[in-house]
């Protein structure tokens, strides 16, 4: 059977992200993280995916800008928006602590909890495994360019992690999470560069 092809990218730097503000990708792209998504791509193809059939993206701009600048056509997909902040959105993740601490830990330690008044972890992760597990396309190549924190909860529901891990996976800018569907089940790839394509080129950082 011919598996499902998923490349996860984590949207390029805006200032706000620098400064991990809560729903930073409704920032344009800064400089720094549009020249280093154009530095991924490689010529006459893309540098770090390889092949793409079909690009999705968050509605965010920085997951939209990321997009283009490494050279895709990205479809909207609603399902890959960023979490919910509500009242902390524009807040940086310091400034939460030192205002909130409690509500910012049982915001970690309390899937369901949403002391922000937005969408919960559990949430979120239900909207994001539910198009992951929608996503039926043997043999088709799909990048999906959205933010960090919904590439950690794709990975938690992938594979089948509990809640707990998500703490654990740190997502950089620009980094991407390759996934393979064989039947109902998801597999975590890691895969070489490819020689000759423009894959050897390391991206920045």
């Amino acid at each position: 059977m011919t598996a499902t092809s998923l490349r996860l990218v984590a949207h390029a730097h805006t200032a706000a992200l620098r400064r991990a503000v809560f729903g930073a990708g409704d920032d344009d792209l800064d400089e720094g993280g549009r020249q280093a998504a154009l530095a991924l791509v490689g010529p006459g193809r893309h540098a770090t995916l390889g092949r793409v059939d079909v690009c999705l993206t968050s509605p965010s701009p920085a997951a939209v800008q990321t997009a283009y600048a490494i050279g895709l056509r990205p479809t909207v997909e609603a399902a890959l928006a960023d979490c919910d902040y509500a009242g902390w959105a524009g807040r940086s993740l310091a400034d939460v602590g030192a205002r909130e601490p409690e509500a910012l830990r049982q915001w970690w330690g309390t899937p369901e909890a949403a002391p922000h008044g937005g969408e919960s972890l559990a949430a979120l992760r239900d909207r994001v495994g539910g198009w992951l597990d929608d996503q039926l396309a043997p043999g088709v190549r799909i990048a999906a360019v959205t933010h960090p924190m919904v590439v950690r909860v794709a990975i938690v529901h992938a594979l089948r992690l509990p809640m707990a891990a998500l703490p654990r996976l740190d997502v950089a800018p620009l980094a991407v999470v390759r996934l393979s569907r064989h039947g109902s089940r998801w597999q975590l790839q890691f895969t070489a560069p490819q020689v000759g394509s423009g894959s050897e080129r390391r991206p920045p950082g």
